[in-house]
């Protein structure tokens, strides 16, 4: 499994490295040596270095100038990574206005067109004889084009999320802006791939033609990501808990003896999740744990009321709570479960992570084996591509 090196960080925002980060390093580092010939070889290849490095540390500031605008608003920041591709901000969580989405999406290329300014700005003050100075117009041009390639209205460039809040801002729905916005992608991605093997056969530069398939290929899946992460955000809130819960507990007498009650249920086969009842209202959730604890020399005397946890002191919803709230409150409160109420403060069911993640696949057409469900129920996890909890707070 590929794991990403952290590296440091700054302004308190972890930073990562992918192992293939290192391909584009040496494949930078190539192309600008091979340029910079002329210099000899030791100062040509130290030079190429140096201007990959400088390449990558423009992309880390294109990063950053995303990540401090995102802080600027409340959301954290996870990480930033550099890898194959170029850079990408870990941001937790969606902007609350398209304006606010707008200053996020066009802060890394405003940082970008910063650096070509302040770039072109040295070079006019450094002798156009000096290596350094070609150095500079390099890095300053290169800055250009990264914010003016970001800039194309596709997901997941950045011109995708100004797109994206500019159809949020008319249509007033951020899901279907998404969607639109990642169609955009994928036309793009598809387009570049189409263009990297015209250039392949009709040029016969292999290399070229390959790195745009590849850039292509990158936008047409993470454009597909967002899309389908969007259809999951939108059904998270279609669902309510009422469609995901079941009936799997059992209602007992409260007024039964603890002795009653253990000599009934402690030894189950399997456990189970059990509410007192008594005079035809709820009384409140069992559980065996706390029987445990009261001294046996009691259990003769004691009724299930004494141990009872009243509906009002445990983690409920009601019906009508959408299944991303239920989610959030599982992630925050670190629960196995949770219980549905009626309107009424009944019983009206329970729910755990399984039952989400089936009702989800149920109404998504998501392939999700009965064996991987018992799993996920069992272990209080879900599925590895599948994190709710992340996806879930991404939605406020």
């Amino acid at each position: 499994m590929q794991t990403n090196w952290k590296i440091g960080s700054l302004f308190g925002i972890p930073l990562f490295l992918d192992p293939l980060w290192f391909v584009i390093l040496g494949l930078a580092t190539l192309n600008f040596g091979v340029a910079y010939q002329e210099w000899g070889s030791v100062t040509a290849w130290s030079a190429g270095l140096i201007m990959a490095l400088l390449l990558f540390g423009s992309v880390l500031l294109h990063e950053l100038g995303h990540s401090l605008a995102a802080r600027s608003q409340g959301i954290k920041v996870n990480s930033i990574t550099l890898f194959l591709f170029g850079g990408i901000a870990a941001i937790e969580e969606e902007s609350k206005t398209p304006g606010k989405a707008f200053q996020v999406a066009i802060a890394g290329p405003l940082v970008s067109i910063g650096l070509f300014l302040l770039l072109r700005i040295a070079s006019s003050v450094i002798p156009d004889t000096s290596p350094v100075s070609m150095m500079v117009d390099d890095l300053a041009r290169i800055n250009l084009v990264v914010a003016l390639f970001n800039l194309i209205p596709g997901l997941p460039l950045d011109g995708g999320q100004v797109l994206k809040a500019a159809l949020w801002k008319i249509t007033g729905d951020r899901f279907q802006a998404v969607h639109w916005a990642a169609k955009a992608g994928q036309i793009l991605g598809y387009s570049a791939i189409a263009l990297g093997f015209a250039v392949d056969f009709f040029t016969r530069e292999l290399v070229t033609g390959l790195w745009i398939a590849l850039l292509g290929w990158f936008a047409v899946r993470n454009a597909n990501t967002y899309d389908r992460v969007t259809t999951l955000q939108e059904t998270l809130l279609k669902v309510t808990a009422a469609d995901a819960m079941t009936r799997d507990f059992r209602v007992i007498d409260a007024d039964q003896t603890l002795r009653s009650f253990a000599d009934t249920y402690l030894l189950a086969a399997t456990p189970e999740i059990y509410f007192a009842a008594s005079d035809g209202r709820y009384r409140g959730m069992v559980a065996i744990e706390d029987l445990r604890l009261v001294e046996r020399s009691v259990w003769e005397t004691q009724t299930l009321h004494s141990i009872a946890h009243p509906l009002t002191e445990i983690p409920s919803v009601t019906e009508s709570t959408a299944i991303a709230e239920v989610i959030k409150k599982l992630e925050n409160e670190q629960l196995p479960r949770i219980t549905v109420l009626t309107p009424a403060g009944a019983v009206a069911g329970i729910i755990d992570r399984g039952d989400i993640v089936k009702a989800l696949a149920q109404k998504l057409d998501l392939q999700v084996t009965d064996a991987e469900i018992k799993r996920i129920k069992e272990e209080g996890n879900y599925p590895p591509g599948l994190q709710l909890g992340v996806i879930a707070k991404s939605i406020d």
